[in-house]
């Protein structure tokens, strides 16, 4: 050995991650809702270290979970998708660069080391709204595939209303150039201003356009348009246009369970 090399200092121990609320430990892992968690706390059926678990009991990802004597697993913070709820507003555009010079949405966004963001769905330039952002691909596939029936719900102001016949055929099922399009709900909200009706209509598919092309194919226009939640995610009242917010990861995990839900 050398003995003018010193030798390395031991690396000083890591600290183990805070113990939280088991209900908020488990939420966050995406295996329950909190009130979900808290019935199986009162029933006797989680196990922490073998101890049963009582309403206030704290855990940390090390600590061995049982459900009704199954091990629970959770993934680590890192291996979860972040998430970003935007409010876009009118005239920016869903793309990473315009040749125009037009404003993007993405160029508001935080910077991510080692990935980019990536859109969960699309507004068009006219359209305001909620807009998610994931650093996780296949999640956002799997939020924007038909197939997991993510529910979009929007605020629509049309030209001259929708008459009941109107309604029970957009509620029914139009034939569109791609395939026949339908609304899960409408509903009529706020007084009329004029000859404009403001409604709130939801779909569970997020193919171009398709609002404002169903209430177009009633002989319809569409002269406002704001999307107001998408899968489990609602526009926060206090999220300004232009503002983003990062999701925390209750709220993750509710997104990643409606995204394997088909």
């Amino acid at each position: 050995m050398n003995p003018s090399r010193r030798p390395r200092s031991p690396k000083p121990p890591t600290s183990p991650p805070p113990a939280e609320r088991l209900q908020k430990l488990l939420a966050a892992a995406g295996l329950g809702s909190r009130r979900a968690i808290e019935g199986w706390i009162e029933a006797g059926r989680l196990r922490v270290n073998g101890h049963v678990a009582e309403l206030g009991a704290r855990a940390s990802p090390g600590d061995r979970i049982e459900l009704d004597g199954r091990i629970l697993t959770l993934a680590p913070a890192a291996d979860r998708p972040r998430v970003l709820a935007y409010h876009k507003p009118e005239g920016e555009l869903v793309t990473r660069s315009d040749p125009a010079g037009r404003p993007t949405v993405f160029a508001r966004l935080p910077p991510i080391a080692g990935a980019k963001w990536v859109a969960i769905g699309r507004l068009d330039i006219n359209p305001s709204g909620l807009l998610l952002f994931t650093d996780s691909g296949d999640l956002a596939h799997r939020l924007m595939h038909p197939r997991y029936e993510v529910e979009r719900v929007y605020a629509v102001r049309v030209r001259g209303g929708l008459s009941a016949t109107d309604r029970s055929r957009l509620l029914a099922g139009v034939a569109l150039e791609d395939g026949t399009g339908r609304f899960e709900r409408i509903e009529a909200i706020g007084a009329s201003e004029g000859a404009n009706q403001w409604y709130r209509v939801s779909l569970r598919e997020g193919r171009n356009r398709e609002v404002r092309r169903l209430i177009e194919s009633a002989g319809r226009q569409v002269s406002r348009l704001r999307r107001e939640r998408y899968g489990p995610v609602s526009l926060a009242a206090d999220l300004r246009p232009g503002q983003w917010r990062e999701l925390d990861a209750e709220t993750v995990a509710a997104i990643v369970k409606a995204a394997k839900s088909g």
